[in-house]
């Protein structure tokens, strides 16, 4: 299982790097789309991503107009993260991105055989998650 999840990562890993991007930028998307605006450290904090190293992330998405930036009105040390349009357009191409990879690992199982292993996978994370 994990040279298979290895693999996997490895492959969308290189087709983000064709795009500039790498898994974090596709994480901090996902979330803020999935979770809705964030303060920063809070995005941070969900994704356990050092926090420093979560301000490079968002400069690098803000750069390309993936995300904006907002001080919070309350607390000026605050600030607020938000997709944009563009970071919504591009997130639905880097998990049609996804999707491609899990296709290509999974392509010598069956519809069946995929189902089967979903539903087991999706079984251990409930148990890993309680």
């Amino acid at each position: 299982m994990s040279r298979t999840g290895k693999a996997a990562r490895s492959r969308l890993a290189d087709r983000l790097a064709d795009r500039g991007l790498r898994l974090h930028h596709m994480a901090v998307l996902a979330a803020l789309v999935d979770f809705g605006p964030h303060v920063q450290r809070q995005l941070a904090a969900r994704l356990a991503i050092d926090r420093s190293d979560m301000v490079k992330l968002i400069d690098d998405l803000g750069a390309a107009g993936l995300v904006e930036r907002a001080r919070d009105v309350t607390d000026r040390r605050r600030v607020t993260v938000t997709v944009s349009p563009a970071g919504r357009a591009l997130l639905d191409r880097l998990q049609a991105d996804a999707t491609a990879v899990q296709d290509d690992i999974l392509q010598p199982l069956n519809a069946r055989e995929r189902a089967k292993l979903t539903a087991l996978l999706t079984r251990v994370h409930h148990h890993l998650q309680a």
